[in-house]
């Protein structure tokens, strides 16, 4: 199981994980109750429910390089570009826009 920590302009916002049943993401209830809480996406709007996807969520694919960029990383990193969820926990730590994804590490 791959699991990873969703920030929202640095701000923890929720768990992605990756099992044998697929994709899963939910919100932290510390978040969803903050005055900062704010949808990571259109597609997954704020809720105490836990979404579930067979493939990598839209969003989450989407912020992934491309092109020459994923090329540089999936070799780099010796990742294969069809696992998603590794090449997203290896290159979004700090990617454009307000959402960074982070390896969730248990302390």
């Amino acid at each position: 199981m791959k699991r990873a920590r969703v920030y929202m302009h640095e701000n923890f916002a929720g768990i992605l994980t990756e099992d044998s049943e697929g994709f899963h993401f939910q919100y932290k209830d510390e978040y969803l109750n903050s005055d900062l809480a704010e949808a990571i996406s259109l597609t997954l709007p704020l809720s105490g429910t836990k979404y579930s996807s067979n493939i990598l969520f839209p969003f989450f694919d989407g912020i992934i390089p491309e092109g020459w960029l994923l090329d540089i990383a999936t070799k780099n990193w010796k990742i294969d570009d069809r696992d998603r969820m590794s090449v997203l926990l290896a290159t979004c730590y700090d990617c454009i826009g307000a959402v960074s994804i982070r390896e969730f590490k248990e302390a």
